[in-house]
C-alpha cells in the first residue's frame, strides 16, 4: 500500500503543488485584507490547503488516466506509472474519487459560495485533459483551470468577488498558459504526428516561444497593476519585479534550437516564482504592515 501511494504521488508530481498553492494562499491573504481588513485564520488556511491537495491530485490523476493511451505512444511519457504498468486504472480511479471527496469536504468548511461554485471547478478539472484533442488553446484552458487556485482562495474566505480577484486570476492564468506552451515544445514532433493540438504544433517552436513571451509580458503587467489595485506596498512591488526577472530568465534559458533546459525552466523557475511572490506578499502585509 505504501509503495502504491508513493508511486501515485510520483505520478501526480506532488512536489509541484508549489506552482499553485502559494497563489491560493496569496488569494486568501489579499482577499481578507482587501475585503475584510483582516488576515485569514489558520483554520481557513488549513481547509484551503486540503482543498488544493484534493483538486490538484484529482486533476493530475484524471489527466494521467485520460491520456494513458497517448502517453504510451509518446517516447517522453511512456515510462509514466500507468503506461508502464506500475499502476492499474482502477487504482488511479479510486485515488481520483478520494481526492474529490477531500476537495468537497474542504470546500464545505469554507464560505458557502465555495460549494455553489464547485461544479464549475470540477468541469475545468475534467475538461482540460480532453482539450488537446480538438484545440490548440488547450494551454489557455490549463491556465484558466490552475488559476482557480488564487480565485478560489479569495472567494473561499471572503464569500465574494472583487476586481482585484479577477485581475489575480487572469494574471496567473496567463502565467500558467505561457509556461505550459514552453513545456509543450518538448512534444512538438509527437503532437504533430499524432494529430494532437498544441500551440507548438500549430505555430512551430519559434512561434510558440514568442506567444509564450507575449503572454508573460501581460503577466508581468498584471503583477504590477495588482500593486496599484490593492493595499500592497513597495515590498510586494520589489518581490513582483524579482519574480518578473525570474519569469523572463526562463525565456533566456530556452532557445528554439535548444530545448534541453526546458525542464529546468519549467520546474525550477516557475516553482521559485510563485514562492517568491507569495513570500514578499506575506512579508508586506504581515511583517511590514502588521495586519
Amino acid at each position: 500500500m505504501i509503495r502504491k501511494l508513493r508511486i501515485i504521488l510520483e505520478m501526480i508530481k506532488f512536489e509541484h503543488t508549489v506552482f499553485a498553492l502559494p497563489f491560493a494562499y496569496m488569494g486568501a491573504l489579499l482577499g481578507t485584507v482587501v475585503m475584510e481588513q483582516r488576515l485569514p485564520s489558520w483554520s481557513e488556511i488549513g481547509w484551503i490547503s486540503l482543498a488544493m491537495f484534493g483538486a490538484r491530485s484529482a486533476a493530475m490523476s484524471l489527466n494521467r488516466l485520460i491520456d494513458k493511451a497517448i502517453d504510451l505512444r509518446n517516447p517522453r511519457t511512456r515510462d509514466r506509472a500507468l503506461p508502464a504498468g506500475l499502476l492499474k486504472s482502477a487504482e488511479v480511479l479510486l485515488f481520483i474519487i478520494v481526492s474529490f471527496v477531500l476537495l468537497f469536504w474542504a470546500a464545505s468548511n469554507l464560505a458557502p459560495i465555495a460549494m455553489k461554485l464547485m461544479p464549475i471547478a470540477v468541469f475545468f478539472l475534467v475538461i482540460y485533459s480532453y482539450t488537446k484533442r480538438f484545440t490548440w488553446l488547450c494551454h489557455i484552458v490549463l491556465g484558466l483551470t490552475i488559476a482557480l487556485s488564487p480565485l478560489g482562495g479569495w472567494v473561499a474566505v471572503t464569500g465574494q468577488f472583487d476586481f482585484s480577484a479577477w485581475l489575480l486570476y487572469g494574471t496567473v492564468a496567463l502565467w500558467i498558459a505561457g509556461f505550459d506552451i514552453i513545456y509543450a515544445t518538448q512534444d512538438y514532433e509527437y503532437d504533430r504526428d499524432a494529430g494532437l493540438h498544441s500551440i507548438p504544433a500549430r505555430f512551430g517552436i519559434s512561434g510558440a516561444l514568442w506567444i509564450a513571451r507575449s503572454l508573460h509580458i501581460v503577466t508581468a503587467i498584471g503583477f504590477v497593476i495588482l500593486f496599484w489595485m490593492t493595499q500592497l506596498s513597495w515590498l510586494y512591488l520589489f518581490g513582483a519585479l524579482l519574480s518578473i526577472a525570474l519569469l523572463f530568465y526562463q525565456h533566456w534559458m530556452v532557445k528554439p534550437h535548444d530545448l534541453s533546459r526546458v525542464p529546468t525552466a519549467f520546474f525550477g523557475m516557475n516553482g521559485t516564482l510563485s514562492v517568491v511572490l507569495f513570500i514578499f506578499t506575506i512579508a508586506d502585509l504581515v511583517v511590514l504592515r502588521q495586519w
